[in-house]
């Protein structure tokens, strides 16, 4: 599963496009409450659970994404252990380094350096 190039990508661009599916949901979601507010009569405040029908399934995603992120956290770190073009020059800590601080988006810059520049060995026959 490491080596497979399906779920290489999967873990380097889904994390990146999640949270910015999210951003727009956030937007999304704030302007409904905008709009949903000015519905009410003048006078009547909206009840709680008008808001909480929105917040819930944001929260979901939200816990979704945290576990998306995590996972392809993990994912590159094993990928950068078994990597041996990372053993010199102390370039695996590096990475992880970078994993750890820009989630998402060293996970995305790793597989674009590492992972997609590199070409496959010649075949010998």
């Amino acid at each position: 599963m490491i080596q497979n190039k399906y779920w290489q990508a999967f873990f380097a661009v889904a994390p990146i496009l999640f949270a910015f599916v999210m951003i727009l949901g956030y937007f999304g979601v704030l302007l409904s409450f905008i709009g949903g507010i000015s519905e009410f009569p003048e006078g009547v405040e909206p009840a709680p659970g008008y808001f909480i029908q929105w917040i819930i399934p944001f929260v979901l995603v939200f816990m979704l994404l945290i576990l998306l992120s995590l996972a392809s956290l993990i994912f590159y770190i094993i990928h950068a252990v078994q990597n041996p073009n990372l053993k010199q020059e102390h370039m695996l800590v590096v990475w992880i380094i970078l994993f750890i601080f820009l989630n998402g988006f060293g996970q995305f810059i790793y597989w674009l350096v590492e992972i997609v520049s590199k070409k496959p060995e010649d075949a010998k026959f």
